[in-house]
């Protein structure tokens, strides 16, 4: 499984970016899918996930109302639309296949990464 995370960029604070992740030799698996971020210096942190079937969505406290997590399973991508941006959420957001099919907000649950795409935030 290859993962590619693209729409990252430079945005001032309260705007707005849709994050995508294309997902190959994906074959018969059905994995839940998410998005991490890490800001320079800090842990890897959860932001979103989303089931195979797209019924079951997590987010983390900190991106509720403001971020939303989709995918489309019949082109192999996962989105993730973020609104309201504030200059804490400036990290490389990386997105991560579960071989489980459900979500999953524990790093050690995904087992496919990919390389990431960097969001920065201006005040």
């Amino acid at each position: 499984v290859q993962l590619q995370a693209s729409g990252g960029g430079l945005v001032q604070a309260g705007g707005s970016l849709r994050l995508s992740c294309a997902a190959s030799g994906l074959a018969f698996r059905t994995p839940g899918m998410g998005w991490f971020r890490q800001a320079p210096g800090k842990a890897r942190e959860f932001v979103a996930g989303i089931s195979w079937g797209g019924n079951l969505i997590s987010y983390a406290d900190s991106v509720k109302g403001r971020f939303t997590i989709s995918r489309d399973n019949a082109k192999n991508m996962m989105y993730l639309r973020m609104n309201n941006l504030n200059p804490e959420d400036t990290a490389v957001y990386l997105c991560a296949a579960d071989p489980g099919s459900s979500v999953s907000e524990g790093i050690r649950s995904y087992a496919y990464w990919g390389q990431g795409t960097l969001v920065t935030v201006s005040s």
